[in-house]
């Protein structure tokens, strides 16, 4: 007898093999952001401007590969450094307009892919789908100690 956390295994593989097979280059089939710039934007949505010590902290990456994306971001205009609001000495990076647009439009492209996938479910059941997702995915971050803010 397996299990059931075997099931869970097996269909969160299948779901990380899904999203890498939707992907070219690091980039959704259709869409507009690299998946590491998607999720940098994201964070520094939700928290503020962030500092490169922070965002290392926060991914749990070293410091030169965000460099690297915070990089890449600020050639693409979707990030830019600004002094630190709290007055503190690091420079932090905040979302331009255009990265606030181009993440507004990535999301948008997801939730519609998101709306094909579940297009039969009831909104009782996609309600709750989000609810189990919230929370295995805060399990895993009590677990690696990098709790993610969340939109109220």
């Amino acid at each position: 007898m397996t299990k059931p956390t075997h099931e869970v295994e097996y269909e969160q593989m299948l779901l990380s093999r899904h999203t890498f097979l939707n992907q070219r280059g690091g980039r959704r089939k259709d869409g507009l952001l690299e998946r590491s710039a998607y999720i940098l934007l994201s964070r520094i949505r939700v928290q503020g401007p962030m500092s490169i010590g922070e965002l290392s902290e926060a991914f749990g990456l070293d410091t030169s590969t965000l460099n690297r994306q915070t990089a890449a971001a600020m050639r693409a205009g979707l990030v830019d450094r600004v002094q630190d609001p709290g007055g503190g000495m690091a420079r932090k990076f905040r979302i331009t307009e255009v990265g606030e647009r181009m993440l507004d439009e990535e999301r948008e492209g997801i939730v519609r892919a998101l709306d094909e996938v579940m297009t039969d479910w009831s909104a009782e059941d996609v309600r709750a789908f989000a609810g189990y997702l919230r929370r295995f995915n805060t399990g895993i971050e009590r677990l690696g100690g990098r709790p993610w803010p969340r939109e109220e």
